[in-house]
């Protein structure tokens, strides 16, 4: 007889709950049973653990064995803990010494004994690193690890390589932090705007507090290329909020670790299904709104969506996350994204045009329209007519002046002062803080009072208007909101007007 556990981490969205493999031999019949709610995966890890331990070398014993998965309430999936019940099993059979109870095991074994990546990992290593664990990792997934500093990561190819390690026999390779390259942005897409001066004020606006943003226009006229310039304002992700954005990418199996310095811009077809986009599946999984987390998620042809999936945006604009259910456990991926989203104003494309193209009916119009709700619109913060450029200013062989570095700059100042005065961008402000930052002076009161019984805005939209506006003053540099600011603010909601 005998006892033995060796630690893992098991995968439950962005946390990695800490998992005790306790491998128990005894006399009887030889077989295997795994308990603790393991899964498919899980349970063929036994015959995956049997044939790496004899093809290594090892003595599999011919007894009854007991691997139990604590707690055993979790739900378990993957092939994350074949290493860690091999060297339980090793360690209960005595053809191992004593496991520290600090160190942890990741990896899935090949029936030869080699130690093949696991999807996933880098959540386990953030939250093995905070609590002082070492961590044994496939060298597959050193990327990932390469990440974190201070981390006590250790990587193997075999599970040769482990035994020896625990033995005292060889060391194994230490996992170094890389230095992230902090270089720029690329702002070359900016020379191929033309004119559009007020939506790329509006784009500044937008990068600088975080804000959300609605494009309506005809055809051609830069809703795209604008909504793709956005990223060049964007400043680089600081390490705490990269290691977030890492970890996501490390749950949808993503590589390209290294570097990943500038914010993500995902744009998804308008067939998206709402699981793809919001997250979920039979094993959940993250969705393009948390793929886009610090980042930009760009919307193109908005009304085209499906309607359950852009009603399944309400609850991450708001909370900056999103919760998926199950019968079994509840996952929760984190969305605090910059919604950006670019729409024609009828199905043609020009109602409105001074040329007169349109040939939509005001219900169809109106029909049009109306695949967007009124709650959705109501949490978009800025929402912008954009007209096309005129002839002679796309047509101009003239350069015009390169003010997309000031813009950039101004952007990441005006950033520094939000970040420094309240821990976040003024579009994550919440009501205390509004009130306590971004109330107007009294003639900018008296706008608002005047704009809400007039536009009709909600509780909501007044918020939405005021952070805006609190985002202007830092543009300007300004201490206090004046009323300019907060007229320049309700400007950007001309659809609700």
């Amino acid at each position: 007889m005998g006892l033995a556990t060796a630690y893992s981490r098991a995968e439950a969205g962005l946390d990695a709950p800490r998992i005790a493999i306790e491998v128990h031999l005894r006399g009887g019949l030889p077989g295997v049973a795994i308990v603790g709610l393991p899964e498919v995966a899980v349970r063929e890890s036994k015959d995956r653990v049997r044939s790496a331990l004899v093809n290594s070398q090892f003595e599999f014993p011919a007894q009854r064995i007991t691997v139990n998965l604590a707690p055993a309430d979790l739900p378990k999936e993957g092939g994350r803990f074949d290493l860690a019940i091999a060297v339980g099993l090793l360690r209960a059979s005595r053809q191992l010494p004593q496991v520290l109870p600090e160190m942890e095991f990741l990896g899935e074994l090949s029936l030869g004994g080699d130690i093949r990546p696991v999807r996933g990992l880098l959540p386990a290593l953030i939250q093995a690193t905070r609590e002082g664990k070492q961590v044994i990792i496939p060298a597959a997934n050193a990327p990932e690890a390469a990440l974190l500093r201070d981390a006590r990561v250790f990587v193997a190819d075999h599970l040769l390589q482990v035994c020896s390690m625990l033995r005292g026999e060889q060391s194994l390779e230490a996992v170094e932090h890389i230095p992230r390259d902090l270089a720029g942005p690329d702002r070359s897409a900016f020379h191929s705007v033309r004119g559009q001066f007020q939506a790329r004020r509006a784009l500044a606006v937008a990068a600088a507090g975080g804000h959300s943003l609605l494009m309506t226009g005809p055809p051609g006229s830069g809703k795209s290329l604008l909504a793709s310039c956005l990223p060049a304002l964007l400043p680089p992700l600081p390490e705490e909020e990269m290691l977030e954005v890492a970890a996501v990418r490390s749950l949808r199996g993503e590589d390209g670790f290294q570097g990943l310095t500038h914010r993500p811009f995902r744009s998804p077809h308008h067939s998206v299904s709402p699981v793809a986009l919001t997250g979920g599946g039979r094993v959940p999984r993250p969705g393009e709104v948390s793929m886009a987390h610090r980042g930009v998620l760009f919307l193109d042809e908005l009304p085209e969506f499906e309607r359950r999936a852009l009603e399944a945006l309400r609850e991450p604009l708001e909370t900056g996350e999103i919760r998926i259910s199950r019968a079994a456990a509840s996952h929760v991926f984190p969305a605090r994204f910059q919604l950006i989203a670019a729409m024609n104003p009828c199905p043609c494309g020009y109602h409105g045009d001074s040329q007169g193209r349109c040939r939509c009916t005001a219900e169809q119009v109106r029909r049009y329209a109306g695949r967007i709700s009124g709650p959705l619109l109501d949490r978009i913060d800025m929402q912008l007519m954009v007209q096309p450029v005129s002839r002679e200013v796309l047509l101009s062989d003239s350069p015009e002046a390169d003010e997309h570095g000031l813009e950039a700059a101004q952007v990441s100042d005006a950033a520094t002062v939000q970040r420094r005065r309240a821990g976040v961008l003024n579009a994550d402000l919440d009501v205390e803080q509004v009130e306590r930052w971004c109330r107007p002076d009294p003639r900018g009161m008296g706008l608002l009072a005047r704009a809400v019984d007039r536009m009709g805005l909600s509780a909501r939209a007044i918020h939405r208007c005021m952070r805006v506006a609190r985002t202007i003053a830092d543009l300007d540099c300004a201490q206090d909101v004046a009323a300019s600011h907060l007229a320049e603010a309700l400007g950007y909601r001309q659809l609700q007007g």
